[in-house]
C-alpha cells in the first residue's frame, strides 16, 4: 500500500496507460499465438505436400525404370544372347537406348547362364566376367520378376531374368545400372536452402538425403513425412522420404511478426501517452482550479462563483460546491433568523408580563374616563388615543408571543378556495375604504392539508400587508390553483413591487421598509407554511408589483 496519495493525473494516465496496454497485449498475444501457430500448421502442411509429392515422383521414376527393365527383357532382340551377340546387334541395341535415355542410366549389359557378360553399352565390357548381384529389392511387374541391387556409388542395378522364346529356360540377364543421382536430384527439386529431404528404406536404412540433411537432423527441427505407395501396377517398395525442416529458420516470420508486434506496442504506448496527458491535464485543471477556489474561500470568503468547465462530472461537482456555498449562507441567515427570534423571545417572555398588565389599567383607566359626562372633547380625544395605542402595544406583544413560540399546526382538509373567499370577504370591507380592489381567481374543490386558523392568519398577513402598501386606487388578486402535486395560492399586487436583493431579506425578523412597521409580520408567515411543509417566496407579479406564491401539499386531485 502506498504511504502517500498519487496526484490523479499520475493515476489516470495509469489508467490510460493500462486501458491502452491491456487489450493490446491481450490481443497482440493472442494474434502472435494465432499467428505462430498457423505458420506452424502451413509449414507442416507444406511439408508433408512436398513429401507426399516426393514419395510419388520416385514411385514414378522407379516404376518407370522397372517398366523399362521389364520390357526390354521381353524383346526378341535379347534372344541374341543365345549365340553370344556374335554380330554385335544386342551390344548396338543396348548402346543406343542407354544414348536415348541420356544419363539416366550408367550401363544397359546382359549376362548369360555363365557369368559372362555377351553384350553391353560399354564394349570394354564385352567378355569380362561378371559378379554376381545378390537381389536387395524385388518387385513383381505382369508376368515379370524383377531385382534391385545394393546401391553402390550412386549406381542401382536392376536386374530382369531373360527367358528363351522357345523353351521358356531363363537364358540370362538384362542388367541396367541406373544413375541413382537422379533420385537426390528429385530430392533436392523437393526442398528449399531452409529444408533437406531424405529417402529410407522399409529397413529404415538411410538411401540418399540432400546436402543440408545431416546439419538440420541434428538442430531442433519440424518434420514431415510420406510413404512410397507405389504407381500403377507396381507396388512399391515401401520406402519412405522425410523432409525436415530448421525450426529457427522456419520461424523467421514468426520472429518477424514479433518485432512487428513489438513496434505496434511502442506505439500504442506512444499515442496513448499523448492521449492521456492532454485527458488528464483537461480533468486534473478544473479539479485544481476547484480546490485553489475552495483553499481561498475558506481564508476570505467572497461572492465569487466556483469555476466552471471542464467534464460534466467535475462541472457537477462545482455545480454542487456552488450549491453548498449557498447552503451555507442559508444556514448562516437561519442562524441569524434563529438568533433573533431567540431575542424575541426573551422580549415575548418580558412583555407578555411586564407590559400587558400596565397595558390593560391603562385600557380600562382610558374606558372609565370615557363614561364621564364632565369629560371635556379634548379629554376625550386624548382617551382614545391612549385605547389605540394600547391595542397597538397589544398587538405587537401577541406577535411576538407567535413568532417566539408558534403553535403546532392541527392538520385537516381544507378547501382552499373556500379558505381564500372567507379571508378576502374579512378585508374587503378595509380595502374598499382606500378604494383599492380586492379580487380573487380561484380553483373550485382545491383541498389541501392544513391548519385553517394558521393559513387564515398567513392569508389576511399577506392581504393586509398589501392595502398597506398600496396606493388608493391601487389592486389585489388572490389566486389558487393545482401545481403538481402541490396547492398554490397567491396574492399578488400592483404595487411598487420588492428589489430582487430584498426578496429574501423581507422574511428575515425586524426587517421592514414601511414606515410603523416591525417586520415580524412574514417572518411569521413563513414560520407558519414551512411547519406546514410547503414553501413561499416573493416575486415580481403579472400586475407589476409583488406577489407571494406559497406552495402546500395537496390531499388528493382537483373535484
Amino acid at each position: 500500500m502506498l504511504s502517500k496519495a498519487l496526484p490523479i493525473r499520475y493515476i489516470l494516465l495509469g489508467a490510460f496507460l493500462l486501458a491502452g496496454l491491456l487489450p493490446t497485449l491481450l490481443i497482440t498475444g493472442m494474434a502472435f499465438y494465432e499467428a505462430r501457430s498457423a505458420l506452424k500448421t502451413e509449414i507442416k502442411r507444406d511439408m508433408t505436400t512436398r513429401a507426399i509429392a516426393t514419395a510419388d515422383e520416385v514411385d514414378r521414376m522407379m516404376f518407370e525404370r522397372l517398366q523399362n527393365v521389364a520390357s526390354w527383357s521381353q524383346l526378341e532382340i535379347m534372344q541374341e544372347i543365345r549365340i553370344d551377340d556374335v554380330d554385335k546387334r544386342l551390344s548396338k541395341f543396348l548402346s543406343d537406348l542407354k544414348q536415348s535415355y541420356r544419363d539416366i542410366y550408367v550401363e544397359l549389359y546382359v549376362v548369360n547362364n555363365q557369368g559372362m557378360i555377351v553384350a553391353s553399352s560399354n564394349i570394354q565390357r564385352i567378355g569380362q566376367p561378371h559378379k554376381p548381384i545378390q537381389p536387395w529389392q524385388k518387385a513383381s511387374l505382369p508376368q515379370t520378376q524383377i531385382s534391385l541391387g545394393a546401391i553402390d556409388h550412386d549406381r542401382l542395378p536392376i536386374l530382369a531374368t531373360i527367358y528363351s522364346t522357345s523353351t521358356e529356360a531363363p537364358v540370362g540377364q538384362l542388367v541396367a545400372v541406373f544413375d541413382w543421382l537422379q533420385v537426390q536430384h528429385v530430392l533436392e527439386s523437393a526442398v528449399t536452402g531452409r529444408s533437406a529431404a531424405a529417402l529410407y528404406d522399409s529397413q529404415q536404412h538411410l538411401l540418399s538425403s540432400t546436402s543440408r540433411w545431416h546439419a538440420i537432423h541434428l538442430a531442433k527441427k519440424l518434420s514431415s513425412h510420406a510413404k512410397t505407395n507405389g504407381y500403377q501396377n507396381f507396388a512399391g517398395f515401401d520406402w519412405r522420404v522425410d523432409i525436415l525442416q530448421n525450426r529457427a529458420q522456419a520461424m523467421t516470420p514468426v520472429r518477424q511478426m514479433a518485432f512487428i508486434f513489438l513496434a505496434l506496442l511502442l506505439v500504442t504506448v506512444a499515442l496513448a501517452t499523448l492521449i492521456a496527458v492532454p485527458v488528464a491535464r483537461a480533468i486534473t485543471r478544473p479539479i485544481a482550479k476547484l480546490t485553489n477556489f475552495a483553499l481561498g474561500f475558506m481564508r476570505a470568503p467572497s461572492n465569487l462563483a466556483p469555476p466552471r468547465g471542464g467534464p460534466a462530472e467535475i462541472d457537477a461537482m462545482s455545480h454542487a460546491f456552488a450549491r453548498m456555498i449557498e447552503d451555507l449562507e442559508r444556514s448562516k441567515e437561519n442562524l441569524t433568523r434563529a438568533a433573533k427570534l431567540a431575542v424575541v423571545g426573551e422580549m415575548a417572555a418580558a412583555m407578555s408580563h411586564e407590559v400587558r398588565t400596565p397595558l390593560g389599567i391603562l385600557r380600562s383607566s382610558a374606558q372609565v374616563l370615557l363614561r364621564e359626562p364632565t369629560l371635556s372633547e379634548e379629554g376625550r380625544e386624548v382617551c382614545g388615543f391612549i385605547i389605540s395605542e394600547t391595542e397597538r402595544l397589544n398587538k405587537l406583544v401577541s406577535t411576538l408571543i407567535d413568532s417566539a413560540r408558534p403553535r403546532l399546526p392541527n392538520f385537516t382538509p381544507v378547501d382552499i378556495s373556500q379558505l381564500c373567499s372567507q379571508s378576502a370577504a374579512m378585508l374587503r370591507m378595509q380595502a374598499e375604504k382606500k378604494h383599492i380592489a380586492l379580487e380573487t381567481q380561484l380553483d373550485a374543490g382545491l383541498i389541501a392539508i392544513c391548519d385553517p386558523e394558521q393559513m387564515t392568519q398567513v392569508l389576511l398577513n399577506l392581504l393586509l400587508n398589501a392595502i398597506q402598501v398600496l396606493p388608493e386606487g391601487g389592486r389585489i388578486v388572490l389566486g389558487s390553483s393545482t401545481a403538481g402535486e402541490h396547492a398554490c395560492i397567491t396574492v399578488s399586487d400592483n404595487g411598487p413591487g420588492i428589489p430582487e436583493e430584498q426578496r429574501e431579506q423581507v422574511f428575515d425578523p425586524f426587517f421592514t421598509k414601511r414606515s410603523g412597521g416591525i417586520g415580524l409580520g412574514l417572518s411569521v408567515v413563513r414560520q407558519i407554511v414551512q411547519a406546514h411543509h410547503g414553501s413561499i417566496r416573493a416575486i415580481t407579479s403579472t400586475l407589476g408589483g409583488a406577489e407571494f406564491r406559497i406552495l402546500l401539499p395537496l390531499s388528493g386531485v382537483e373535484k
